[in-house]
């Protein structure tokens, strides 16, 4: 009776060694990688929220990972506070961060109920924040079908124009429900209706053309100016 013979397979060790070699060695590479911290983070489009506030919501104030930190997270954490529309995260080479914020614009104070009014009609109470808004008062009350229009009114005003109005009244005559009237910093005043309310962005304009005169500009009838005696 014939034997059979059973060939013993040789075991690659050495091979094996090697592709363990390399895989720890990934592993290891990956692990590392993924430990390197963020090296620098620019915010972008901020006018009056300061760079502490942000990175503090965003949790990135004590530059965490690069690659563990999730976009998507920053972005929510951003968006929820009342003060920032919307959060774009972007990473770029060099492990920087790279933050754009679209900030609520605060448009007036409303002393009717002590509280700021921002783009999106939300309404806050005074922060630390808010306190240092530099923003017009409006002071009486404005019917609600006229409020609404008012605010959108007031968020077409460039912020350059809104930073030289002190107190906006609402003024309604016989002719027009929809008039207000807007003291200025520099002395003058001036009527609007809702319709026209773009037209204070033409302001400094204006102002050239009136030889350092203060007085009042109508604007919500034909475009005329009175000088004070």
């Amino acid at each position: 009776m014939a034997k059979k013979v059973v060939k013993k397979r040789k075991l690659k060790v050495f091979n094996f060694l090697i592709v363990l070699l390399v895989l720890s060695g990934l592993f290891f590479g990956v692990y590392e990688l993924s430990q390197v911290s963020i090296k620098n983070i620019v915010i972008k489009k901020t006018k009056y929220l300061n760079d502490d506030y942000i990175l503090e919501l965003a949790k990135l104030k004590d530059y965490p990972s690069f690659f563990l930190t999730s976009s998507n997270g920053v972005e929510k954490r951003l968006k929820s506070s009342k003060y920032i529309n919307s959060a774009h995260l972007r990473k770029k080479i060099g492990f920087i961060v790279e933050l754009e914020i679209d900030e609520n614009r605060p448009l007036f104070y409303n002393t009717n109920n002590n509280k700021y009014v921002l783009g999106n009609e939300k309404e806050i109470k005074e922060d630390a924040i808010s306190r240092n808004f530099r923003v017009p008062r409006l002071l009486n009350y404005v019917p609600d079908k006229k409020y609404k229009k008012f605010v959108s009114g007031m968020h077409n005003v460039k912020a350059d124009i809104l930073s030289k109005i002190s107190d906006i009244e609402y003024k309604p005559n016989d002719y027009d429900k929809d008039r207000f009237l807007l003291y200025m910093d520099d002395g003058n005043v001036v009527y609007l209706t809702l319709t026209k309310f773009k037209m204070i962005n033409h302001y400094n304009d204006v102002l050239k053309q009136l030889e350092n005169h203060k007085g009042i500009l109508y604007l919500d009838n034909g475009n005329h100016f009175q000088i004070k005696e």
